[in-house]
């Protein structure tokens, strides 16, 4: 999906780029609606499939995001601010090499992955806004009340891996950090 749309299917990621330079304000605010949309029709389907399908839930809440049970509001905060900025930050530094392009989905994934099995029994990991905001409309209660925390604290890990990415991507390095720089060998 990359070449095709730039993969933006996160909020956060988005946010990232955007205030990378990387993408116009319009541009951003296309995907974030799109992401939106998406992830809300993804959750009817689910709730759907749940209510009509036979399908169980084995979270019983469609896969929402939480805390007060393996965590309190102050350790998701942290854990969905530093989960989510190190995947963004992930996903800047490797795409910000285009020599990268082929294989970037392997990193960005086993960063994804890794968010998730810290987090997942914490919170349910959120990382991306649009992922939490479906399911929690549809599961209401509680998951509603809490969403601000899975969208506010992965935008800001999002933001802070944007201002950190380019200190790993110096201009006039080629893309390079210092230690890339360094270990490079000379003709």
């Amino acid at each position: 999906m990359g070449p095709l749309s730039g993969g933006h299917i996160n909020p956060a990621v988005t946010l990232g780029v955007l205030l990378s330079g990387k993408i116009s304000p319009l541009g951003a605010v296309a995907y974030w609606i799109a992401q939106f949309a998406g992830a809300t029709v993804a959750a009817f389907v689910i709730w759907a499939l749940t209510r009509w399908g036979d399908v169980v839930d084995q979270t019983g809440a469609l896969g929402t995001n939480g805390y007060g049970v393996h965590i309190n509001l102050g350790g998701a905060a942290v854990l969905e601010t530093v989960l989510t900025f190190l995947f963004v930050l992930v996903v800047l530094v490797v795409t910000g090499r285009g020599e990268h392009a082929a294989f970037a989905g392997v990193p960005i994934g086993l960063a994804l992955a890794g968010a998730h099995l810290v987090g997942l029994t914490l919170d349910g990991t959120s990382v991306n806004p649009a992922r939490s905001f479906g399911p929690a409309l549809f599961e209401g209660g509680s998951a509603l009340r809490q969403l601000w925390v899975f969208i506010v604290f992965p935008l800001l890990g999002g933001a802070l891996a944007a201002l950190v990415a380019p200190l790993i991507l110096r201009p006039g390095t080629g893309g390079r950090g210092p230690a890339a720089r360094v270990a490079t060998p000379r003709p």
